[in-house]
């Protein structure tokens, strides 16, 4: 279960943050699939057909905003 839904990066969340969601078209049509949390960063990943590549990684320290998942059942 993915529990985060959508990562900002910058230091000012409205004006100059750079927004990853999930499912958002990126890279030559590739879909974000995951954002996970590891130890010291977030990392993204994307899917095209069944093929999921490591697509960026930002460090803990950086500006970043998390927006976890609020799924109920």
């Amino acid at each position: 279960m993915n529990t985060i839904r959508k990562l900002s990066v910058g230091r000012d969340y409205k004006v100059d943050a750079m927004h990853y969601q999930l499912n958002q078209q990126v890279y030559g049509g590739h879909i974000i699939c995951d954002i996970i949390e590891e130890n010291d960063a977030y990392c993204i990943y994307i899917k095209k057909n069944n093929d999921i590549l490591p697509w960026k990684s930002f460090n803990k320290n950086m500006g970043i905003s998390v927006e976890f998942n609020l799924d109920y059942e």
